[in-house]
C-alpha cells in the first residue's frame, strides 16, 4: 500500500511560470468577457470562435498542469495528508464559486466549473498515477474520443451535463465536463511519467526564474487558486459601476445586437444576405417598439415577448416568404 512520502515534492520554476502564464491569459479572457457582458465590447466572447479557442486553450493548459502536479506530488507515493488538505480547499472554493454565481447569475450559475472539475479529476486520477502506462494512454484516448464524438439529448439536462455528452450546451457560465477534459489530465500524467522514466525531468529544471519577469510569473503560479477566486470580483467590481456611469451608447448596443443576431442566423444555415436582411429587420423592430430592456435582460416580460415574437415572424417572412395559394 502506498504511504505518505517522506521527501518533499520537487518544485520546477518552469511549471510555476506555466501556471502564471495561464493565469494571465485567464484574467485577460475574463476581462473581455466582462466587457462583453456589460456591453463595452461588441464581440460575444462566449460564442466567438477565436475567443472560444482561446478559452479552451487556457482550460487545457490548467488541466495539463494539474496532471503534471499530481505526478510530481504523488507519483512515488500518495501524500495523503497533503492530498486531502488540497482537495478540501478545492471543494470549498468550488462551493464558494457556485454560491456566488447563484447570487449574481441565477439562470447561468456555475455548478461544475474548473474548480469542481479539478477537485473531481484529482480524485479520479489517483489510480492512474501508478497504473500501467498503456492503460492510462488507452483510457485517455477513449475519454477524449467519446467527449468529442458522442452526444445524446439525454445529457442536455443539468443533472447529467457534467458528463459532457450534451447536444445543446447547458445554460451556465462555466462547464468543464469529464468527457473529454479528464483525458487532458491523463495525457499530462502519461507525459510526466514518461519524462521521469526516461530520466529527462532534469530538462525542466534548465529554465530558472532568473530575472524579475520570470520570478513574477513563478510567484503568480504559486498563488493560482487565490487569484482565481478574487480576480472576477475585482474586475466586475471595477467595471460594473463604470458601466452605470458611462452606459454603452445606442450605436454600440445596435452593433452588438446585429453581431449576435448574424452569428446565430448563420449558425442556423441561413445565407449571409438573408441573415443581414433578417437581423436589420429585427433591429428596426426592437428600436421602434423600445424592447431593449427585454432583449438585454434575456428575460422579457410577457408583453415584450409577444412583441418580439411578432417581429420575428415578420422578419422571417422577409427571407422565407409564404408561397401564394
Amino acid at each position: 500500500m502506498m504511504v505518505e512520502a517522506a521527501t518533499p515534492r520537487p518544485r520546477y520554476a518552469l511549471i510555476d511560470m506555466g501556471r502564471g502564464i495561464a493565469l494571465i491569459a485567464m484574467v485577460i479572457y475574463h476581462a473581455f468577457w466582462d466587457l462583453s457582458y456589460l456591453r463595452f465590447f461588441s464581440v460575444d466572447v462566449s460564442a466567438d470562435l477565436g475567443w472560444v479557442i482561446f478559452a479552451r486553450t487556457i482550460l487545457a493548459s490548467f488541466l495539463f498542469l494539474v496532471g503534471v502536479g499530481l505526478v510530481l506530488s504523488h507519483g512515488k507515493a500518495i501524500r495523503w495528508r497533503t492530498f486531502w488538505k488540497r482537495l478540501a480547499i478545492l471543494v470549498a472554493a468550488a462551493a464558494l464559486i457556485t454560491f456566488a454565481t447563484v447570487m449574481v447569475f441565477p439562470d447561468a450559475f456555475v455548478y461544475f466549473g474548473i474548480l469542481h472539475a479539478i477537485a473531481l479529476f484529482s480524485l479520479m486520477a489517483l489510480p492512474f498515477l501508478r497504473a500501467p502506462l498503456w492503460l492510462v494512454v488507452v483510457v485517455a484516448l477513449v475519454i477524449m474520443a467519446l467527449g468529442w464524438g458522442y452526444s445524446d439529448p439525454f445529457f442536455n439536462e443539468r443533472a447529467f451535463s457534467w458528463l459532457g455528452f450534451w447536444t445543446i450546451p447547458p445554460l451556465t457560465n462555466d462547464l468543464v465536463p469529464i468527457f473529454p477534459w479528464f483525458g487532458v489530465v491523463l495525457g499530462a500524467i502519461v507525459t510526466t511519467r514518461l519524462l521521469i522514466a526516461s530520466g529527462r525531468m532534469a530538462t525542466l529544471d534548465v529554465v530558472k526564474a532568473s530575472n524579475p519577469p520570470k520570478r513574477a510569473l513563478a510567484k503568480l503560479g504559486r498563488w493560482t487558486l487565490v487569484i482565481y477566486l478574487v480576480h472576477q470580483p475585482l474586475l466586475l467590481g471595477a467595471l460594473y459601476p463604470l458601466s452605470l456611469v458611462l452606459r454603452p451608447g445606442a450605436e454600440f448596443q445596435q452593433q452588438q445586437f446585429l453581431s449576435q443576431c448574424q452569428s446565430t442566423c448563420l449558425a442556423g444555415g441561413t445565407g449571409p444576405d438573408q441573415c443581414t436582411t433578417y437581423c436589420q429587420c429585427g433591429l428596426t423592430g426592437v428600436i421602434d417598439n423600445d424592447l431593449w430592456d427585454g432583449v438585454n435582460s434575456g428575460r422579457p416580460t410577457p408583453s415584450e415577448q409577444a412583441a418580439l415574437n411578432t417581429i420575428t415572424q415578420a422578419c422571417s417572412a422577409l427571407i422565407y416568404p409564404v408561397a401564394p395559394k
